[in-house]
């Protein structure tokens, strides 16, 4: 399976470009970066596409502290973590989160 994510801006109700983010497995009790990535200027992370996951759980860590900071604004969650399965290796994983200061939403979807 390959991963794709978008973060979006509902604050100006546009992408988020610039956001930092990492792609996490399950290891020693803990969880191991697999890979780090910034969103582009269409708030999406492409540099996963070609990370093939092997089937099991995985996260995608963005930093909303640092990109509400950039924008001269505090945000109740520093971080967002989307937790996902992998269950069919041969599909692709497409990720999106809605950030706010004070909220965050999150769309996960598959295509085959």
């Amino acid at each position: 399976m390959s991963v794709t994510a978008q973060a979006l801006d509902v604050v100006y109700g546009r992408s988020a470009a610039g956001v930092r983010a990492r792609l996490e497995r399950p290891a020693d009790g803990g969880w191991q970066v697999m890979s780090h990535a910034e969103t582009d200027c269409d708030g999406k992370i492409y540099d996963w596409i070609d990370d093939r996951l092997e089937q099991g759980a995985y996260r995608i860590v963005f930093d909303s502290d640092s990109y509400f900071a950039s924008l001269g604004m505090s945000a109740a969650y520093p971080e967002v973590a989307v937790l996902f399965r992998v269950q069919d290796e041969a599909d692709t994983c497409q990720i999106q989160v809605l950030l706010a200061p004070f909220s965050y939403s999150m769309y996960f979807g598959t295509r085959g």
